[in-house]
């Protein structure tokens, strides 16, 4: 066995299979990249209001609580399809009407309910917010989740 497995080889099979599986791993980089590049996620496009709508979700730590798509805390709702939910994913106007009502309802005061916190929204950011929030409900999420109870 030493003389078919020698120093040489084994440290040509470590290098050889490094250089293999580093150019496995651009490949697949690259490959995912095209994808994403190419694959429109949203029936809604990427606009400003959308863009300032995330940064008003990151900025109040909305995902704290929150799950989107699967993603965060599961402490309060799922708001991946919430505008689906509400019956208002095609209505921009409609959502921004319900979404503000929303937070300004809270929180509740109900005994025995988990609270939402009050935030102080600016209409700008509100109408951000409920416009990320139908961008992510248009997502192609591959019908995911099985249901609109999220």
């Amino acid at each position: 066995m030493s003389e078919i497995l020698t120093k040489t080889r084994a440290r040509n099979v470590f290098y050889g299979g490094s250089l293999f599986f580093v150019a496995v791993f651009a490949a697949l980089v690259a490959n995912s990249h095209h994808y994403i590049a190419t694959t429109s996620t949203s029936s809604l496009p990427l606009t400003d209001e959308v863009t300032l709508g995330k940064r008003v979700w990151e900025a109040n730590s909305c995902i704290n609580c929150h799950t989107l798509h699967g993603e965060g805390a599961y402490f309060a709702p799922e708001l991946g399809n919430v505008m689906t939910r509400w019956g208002l994913a095609d209505d921009a106007e409609g959502a921004y009407e319900a979404l503000d009502g929303w937070i300004k309802a809270q929180p509740s005061g109900i005994e025995g309910r988990r609270q939402m916190p009050h935030f102080d929204l600016t209409e700008e950011e509100t109408r951000g917010l409920a416009e990320f929030l139908r961008w992510a409900d248009h997502t192609d999420t591959q019908s995911w989740p099985p249901n609109d109870a999220g």
